[in-house]
C-alpha cells in the first residue's frame, strides 16, 4: 500500500518549520485519567474474557473505546495543535507481552493511526494542515542496561527484537495514515538505533520516505539520558538519522529542560528542534498530577521561543488541551529557530 498523500503532508510540514513554530499536542495519559475509565471499560466486550487485567493499557483504547481517543485528539486540534500523536506509545509486541496482548500490537497501531486521521482531516484547512505523528515509544526493555543489578552483562531484550517490534508498529501506523514518526522518550539510544533501524528496513523495502523526528529525555539534573549519554552525545549517535527534527520531551519540566533544550538548539545546527516537557514537576494534589498551570507552562514556552530555541512545540505528562492553547498563543510571537547555512537535506527533503 503507498501513501502518497501522507508523503505530501509530510512535505508540507517540512515547508511549515522554517516559517512559523508549530504546535504539537499534550499529553495523553493525563487526558484518559480524567475518563476515570473501569475495568470493563478498557476490556469492551472484544476482550471482556482476556485472563489478565487491562486497566491502564491505554494503546488498548483505541479498539475497546475509540470514540474516548478520538475526542481526546479533537479537544488537542481545536486548542491549536498542528500535530498530533497517535496513542501508540506502549503499542509494540515488546510492551503488550506484559498485558498478554502482544499478538493485537499491529491492529492497535493501524487503529490509533485511523482514528488520529479522522481528527485531523476534519479540522484541517487551507490555512492550517494537520498532521498525524505516529508514535514511537521506548519500551519497557532496554538494550543497554541490565534489568538485574547483580549482573551487568544480563539483558531482557535484543536489538533484532526491538528492531523486529518497532518493525511490525511503523508498518502499522503506516497503513493507518501516519504522516510522520515520532521517536520519542528515548532513555535507552541502542533501542533508539533500533527503532531508527526499522524505519530504515521499511523506507528500504517500501520506497515510501516520510519525515522523522527524533526526541530524547535528560531523566535529572545531570543532564544525561538513562544510558548515559550527554545531550551532544544523544545528538551525534543518531544525527546519521537525518531527521526533520530532533528535541527533548518528558521527565523535566520546562524550567529544568532550560539548559539542555539550549545546548540541543546549538549542536544540532542544521536540524529542526521540538520540545515538550512535562507540565513541572509531579504534583499529587494537582487535577493533572502535574503542578504547572496552563498559564505557567505556556510562560516557560514562551522564554524558549523567545530565545530562538524552537521550531515544535507542545506538552509531555501533566499537560492539557489549556496547556497547548496557551504554548500555542505564547510562542506564535516568535520567529521560529533557523537553521544554519549548508544544512544537509533531512529525509524528506532527500527523497
Amino acid at each position: 500500500m503507498s501513501n502518497k498523500v501522507g508523503y505530501t503532508r509530510g512535505a508540507a510540514l517540512a515547508r511549515i518549520l522554517p516559517q512559523r513554530i508549530a504546535i504539537l499536542d499534550g499529553a495523553m495519559g493525563t487526558m484518559i485519567q480524567r475518563h476515570k475509565l473501569s475495568e470493563a471499560d478498557f476490556r469492551g466486550t472484544q476482550f471482556a474474557d482476556h485472563p489478565s487485567d487491562l486497566k491502564g493499557n491505554n494503546e488498548l483504547l483505541q479498539l475497546t473505546q475509540p470514540e474516548v481517543i478520538r475526542e481526546i485528539h479533537e479537544q488537542y486540534l481545536a486548542a491549536g495543535s498542528d500535530i498530533v500523536e497517535t496513542n501508540t506509545f506502549g503499542a509494540t509486541r515488546i510492551a503488550q507481552q506484559d498485558y498478554g496482548l502482544a499478538h493485537v500490537a499491529r491492529e492497535m497501531n493501524v487503529a490509533a493511526a485511523r482514528i488520529a486521521r479522522a481528527a485531523c482531516d476534519k479540522h484541517t484547512t487551507p490555512d492550517q494542515p494537520r498532521f498525524v505523528a505516529g508514535a514511537i515509544g521506548p519500551t519497557p526493555r532496554t538494550a543497554s542496561i541490565s534489568p538485574d543489578v547483580n549482573d551487568p552483562a544480563a539483558r531482557n531484550v535484543s536489538f533484532d527484537e526491538l528492531k523486529d517490534a518497532y518493525l511490525e508498529q511503523v508498518e502499522g501506523l503506516f497503513e493507518g495514515g501516519c504522516d510522520l514518526f515520532l521517536v520519542e522518550t528515548i532513555f535507552d539510544t541502542l533501542n533508539a538505533k533500533a527503532a531508527i533501524f526499522a524505519l530504515d528496513e521499511w523506507m528500504e523495502a517500501s520506497g515510501e520516505r516520510l519525515p522523522v523526528i527524533i526526541s530524547g529525555t535528560v531523566t535529572d539534573a545531570s543532564g544525561r539520558i538513562l544510558s548515559g549519554q550527554t545531550v551532544g552525545a544523544f545528538w551525534h549517535s543518531v544525527r546519521h538519522a537525518r531527521p526533520l527534527a530532533v528535541g527533548l520531551n518528558c521527565a523535566l519540566g520546562a524550567t529544568l529542560m532550560r539548559p539542555y533544550i539550549e545546548e540541543l538548539s546549538k549542536v544540532a545546527g542544521d536540524t529542526f528542534i521540538s520540545c515538550y516537557p512535562n507540565a513541572g514537576l509531579p504534583n499529587p494534589m494537582s487535577d493533572t498530577g502535574f503542578d504547572e498551570t496552563p498559564d505557567v507552562t505556556g510562560s516557560l514556552m514562551e522564554d524558549f521561543a523567545k530565545a530562538g530555541f524552537l521550531n515544535i512545540a507542545g506538552g509531555c505528562c501533566g499537560t492539557t488541551p489549556e496547556h497547548i492553547a496557551q504554548i500555542a498563543a505564547r510562542v506564535s510571537r516568535f520567529q521560529p529557530r533557523c537553521l544554519h547555512a549548508g544544512a544537509p537535506p533531512s529525509r524528506l527533503q532527500s527523497a
